[in-house]
């Protein structure tokens, strides 16, 4: 007699109760058929109201007896379980999408033939600091305990994320914000990063791309951007050119793929009771494909409501691509003029 382990007996009893039990199976068939719906766009994609103790409970009462996590194992065996709706359908489109994609791809071949760094960057969501709720499970012999209540006045403060990723280098950085998400803040973050890790890793570059978002801090159509990002290219000498994404387009921003999702992961389910909490484990984030990170805290305060007034328009040396000019510009530093 062979000795199966206890999770393959217990799914060989379960396949045996579904179907040899007189009548189960197809009790369980004919409850499913009245009860599914789907999308006749994608027929291969089902789904029920019916919960396996419902279906349970209905099963028992038309004469054949069964336990809910007997069915459970048998949706999820004939494929039905439990999904969260995944979003990713875009919120609208744009006559210039794939236009705007291909001429990112040529810029990053472009300069990485030429040795010069290209950076996606962008703001992940605020997060509150203290004793409150955070989702995700993690192994501890106890629970964190939170309020009951995600009350952001209950918080301690924010911390609002400014990520910096480098492609070819595959290394993540991320500056944390203790006030507001602000295009000072964002390019601020970008200082700090090129200052004392970028120009160490690019010694020789006579340019920088910047791949980021159309809208946020970052905005495409905010003044204020770019004059931080004059700025920027006055202090160091160096011109930035920057690419915006399309619209609704966001989640092809490579930072958005290819490193928020792990710094995701590295603090799910742990409570950010302290600023010091949250860089330990975001400086955690690695994968075995050599992702790795470095995390700042950025304690000045960045202030909203600022206008760009006609002096601080006047004052850009902004380069307009010929090819959608909306979406691509460099900043050019002043002493090149």
């Amino acid at each position: 007699m062979i000795l199966l382990p206890d999770e393959f007996a217990g799914q060989a009893l379960v396949e045996k109760k579904v179907e040899t039990e007189a009548g189960l199976k197809d009790n369980l068939n004919e409850m499913l058929q009245n009860r599914t719906a789907g999308d006749p766009d994608e027929p291969g994609v089902i789904f029920t109201d019916l919960s396996a103790v419902e279906l349970a409970r209905r099963a028992s009462n038309l004469g054949t007896p069964v336990s809910d996590k007997t069915v459970t194992a048998w949706l999820n065996d004939i494929g039905l379980g439990y999904r969260k709706i995944a979003k990713d359908i875009a919120g609208g489109s744009s006559p210039d999408r794939d236009t705007q994609f291909r001429h990112i791809e040529a810029l990053i071949k472009e300069y990485t033939a030429a040795g010069n760094p290209y950076f996606s960057i962008d703001t992940k969501a605020k997060e509150h600091l203290g004793q409150l709720y955070r989702a995700g499970r993690v192994l501890s012999t106890a629970p964190f305990h939170a309020f009951d209540h995600d009350f952001p006045s209950l918080a301690e403060g924010v911390v609002i994320p400014h990520g910096i990723y480098d492609p070819v280098r595959n290394c993540g950085h991320i500056n944390l914000g203790l006030s507001h998400d602000t295009s000072e803040f964002a390019v601020g973050s970008l200082r700090w990063y090129w200052n004392r890790i970028g120009k160490q890793c690019y010694s020789d570059a006579t340019s920088i791309l910047l791949l980021c978002d159309g809208g946020g801090s970052n905005s495409a159509n905010r003044h204020l951007f770019k004059h931080y990002l004059q700025q920027l290219a006055d202090s160091i000498g160096i011109e930035i050119r920057v690419a915006h994404f399309p619209s609704y387009c966001s989640k092809y921003n490579p930072i958005e793929r290819r490193f928020f999702p792990h710094v995701g992961r590295a603090c799910r389910g742990m409570l950010f009771d302290c600023i010091e909490t949250v860089v330990r484990l975001m400086r955690q984030t690695v994968t075995q494909k050599g992702l790795r990170t470095t995390v700042n805290v950025m304690n000045k305060l960045y202030e909203t409501g600022q206008k760009a007034t006609d002096e601080i328009k006047d004052g850009l040396h902004i380069v307009f691509d010929t090819l959608l000019p909306k979406w691509n510009y460099t900043a050019i530093p002043s002493r090149r003029h």
